[in-house]
């Protein structure tokens, strides 16, 4: 599986959203429905992408009871999304019950990836406010490592932290990586941030781009310089 770019399709309706990926005509981004857009719009903005050809990452950051988690999966399976996700923080035994959920009859289902920590988390606010005592790399180590004895497919995490996942759970152990900004972009509310070309040093599979790109004077000259620094 090669690496590839991710585009945060963060808007607020389907109209701004078929208008965005209209410039992407003949290319073949992945896009990321957030939940401002799935809650917004529901499970009809999936097909309205999917339907034009491309690839649809749901970002919905499952975290609840096991068995709720192994239901909300099943219902999202439907939707024959090619990637979600759920929080590691929801433990070993949630993550097996959402792959099952997620798996179809004929076996077959999306990837499923963890979310470590969200790359707005500091560590300081981490200890003070989630009060998680333990170094932030440790804590992203510790969520892979479960995640991926859990079955899952890859974690969420900053490209800073994709060298010791990747030690810790095996190179096919995927990457997605957000808090990607050009090196003369804004930073934002991303803490722990890194360039496309940055990313793919560090061994990132996926990197999920939003305000760089969606907000550009042109999306698709930004989304080919993304690919152009980390595809290679």
């Amino acid at each position: 599986m090669g690496r590839d770019v991710i585009i945060a399709c963060d808007f607020p309706s389907k109209e701004k959203t078929v208008d965005f990926i209209s410039h992407f005509k003949g290319y073949s981004p992945y896009f990321k429905i957030g939940m401002e857009l799935f809650y917004a719009e529901g499970p009809q903005i999936v097909y309205e992408i999917k339907n034009r050809g491309y690839k649809v990452f749901l970002d919905l950051k499952l975290h609840d009871i096991p068995n709720t988690v192994k239901k909300a999966m099943a219902s999202l399976s439907k939707l024959d999304v090619d990637i979600c996700n759920l929080h590691a923080a929801g433990g070993s035994e949630m993550m097996k019950y959402a792959l099952e959920g997620l798996t179809r009859a004929d076996g077959s289902r999306p990837l499923l990836i963890a979310v470590t920590q969200l790359t707005s988390t500091s560590e300081e606010r981490m200890r003070n406010e989630l009060l998680i005592e333990k170094p932030l790399k440790e804590v992203v180590m510790s969520y892979a490592k479960t995640a991926s004895d859990s079955g899952l497919d890859g974690v969420v995490c900053s490209p800073l932290e994709v060298p010791e996942v990747k030690a810790a759970c095996g190179k096919s152990f995927l990457t997605v990586t957000p808090g990607i900004r050009f090196a003369d972009g804004e930073v934002g509310d991303q803490v722990r941030i890194t360039t496309p070309a940055k990313a793919n040093e560090l061994g990132s599979d996926y990197i999920v781009v939003g305000r760089p790109i969606t907000a550009a004077d042109d999306p698709l000259a930004k989304y080919i310089e993304c690919i152009e620094q980390f595809v290679k």
